[in-house]
């Protein structure tokens, strides 16, 4: 899978941008902070996933006094052309097209566009609090298991229809929302298991990849533990069951996979209160690295690869580990100091702000002018 061509219209502060990347090295983005560099590698990633590796919301991404931004990307899937095409509404829904027919889910994107984005904010998974943990595995799923993202979207939307259920209910048990909870419960017991299994196997296959990649990052043997961790035992049917009277008076979900938990472990202690800022970043590298890794053996080829100003957080030799264990395949790398020199650019854009870009060749690093 090769992404050919990028075309970006009205998107964050980008008026109108388009890159040709290198189909088989590294494409360097360059510019100052401001400039748009990490929007390119979001618009990019958004065509893979209708989400921000930002975590904004959708009208966020439109340009201010823009109605819609526009991204249209080419790519080449064993030896076919696709095209992908995305408009993203300011004020109300937007659309998305694979080959002109409209994509209705995240998993009709699958077999057109796969990335994997490394950025600072990743560290969030560490530091933050669960949702960030669920938020790293069901986009890993999306990526490495099409069946068990479908399970993850079909439960978002039941556990929406659930809970305005719940608040419309004046925290009363009637008849009628009993008899509308059964409905809910029993899809979201089919739906939620499904998911949560494929977690547990996902996070079995993550545990020893990421373990690797610690290690080396920290440059010593060290224990590393993921656990997930269920918000209820048994059958979610029963427990669904027997917290049904708490729902309703509390009006929200009180179990369920969007309350379970990736309990992370350096050394046997806990990473988001015992380890140091270095261990954390190690750790999240780490896990994102063990996707990526996965995400290539299942796939036959790596997803394209995303690096957002990544260096910049990383110490030299935590760079280099980096770089080391990262497959071959395409990547696109932003940067506003010079990349490590173990880079070796096949391509490199100079971003303006506004959106006007420049290929200014593949020199060894790229140099941008401080502000």
């Amino acid at each position: 899978m090769i992404l050919v061509s990028l075309a970006i219209t009205d998107f964050r502060n980008i008026v109108e941008l388009s890159i040709e990347p290198d189909p088989s090295g590294t494409t360097v983005i360059t510019g100052r902070n401001g400039a748009g560099k990490t929007s390119v590698l979001e618009a990019i990633s958004y065509l893979s996933t209708l989400q921000s590796f930002r975590g904004s919301p959708r009208e966020a991404m439109v340009r201010r006094g823009a109605a819609h931004a526009i991204l249209r990307a080419e790519t080449l899937v064993e030896g076919r052309a696709v095209t992908i095409e995305a408009e993203i509404s300011a004020t109300g829904r937007g659309r998305t097209m694979v080959n002109r027919q409209s994509v209705r889910r995240r998993g009709d994107l699958h077999q057109a566009l796969r990335t994997t984005v490394f950025s600072p904010e990743d560290i969030g998974v560490v530091r933050s609090g669960p949702s960030e943990r669920r938020r790293f595995l069901d986009e890993t799923l999306a990526v490495v298991d099409p069946k068990a993202a479908r399970a993850a979207e079909d439960v978002d939307k039941i556990l929406r229809q659930r809970t305005a259920l719940l608040r419309t209910s004046g925290r009363r048990l009637t008849a009628e929302v009993a008899d509308t909870l059964d409905v809910w419960d029993a899809r979201l017991d089919v739906a939620g298991t499904s998911l949560v299994e494929a977690r547990e196997h996902l996070v079995a296959e993550l545990a020893p990849l990421a373990a690797t990649h610690y290690s080396r990052l920290a440059g010593t043997e060290t224990e590393l533990g993921l656990t997930y961790v269920r918000s209820w035992s048994g059958r979610l049917s029963d427990a669904l069951a027997e917290s049904r009277g708490k729902d309703v008076e509390r009006g929200i979900s009180s179990i369920g996979p969007h309350r379970d938990e990736l309990e992370l472990a350096v050394a046997g202690l806990p990473s988001r209160t015992h380890a140091s800022q270095g261990e954390q970043r190690s750790l999240a590298l780490a896990l994102q690295l063990a996707a990526h890794q996965l995400a290539t053996a299942r796939l036959g080829s790596a997803p394209v690869l995303l690096l957002d100003d990544v260096f910049s957080e990383l110490d030299p030799f935590r760079s280099q580990a980096l770089l080391a264990g990262l497959p071959g395949g395409q990547t696109l790398l932003t940067t506003a100091l010079p990349a490590p020199a173990e880079v070796e650019p096949a391509r490199v854009y100079g971003v303006e702000r506004g959106g006007r870009t420049d290929v200014v060749g593949p020199p060894v690093s790229a140099e941008v002018e401080p502000e």
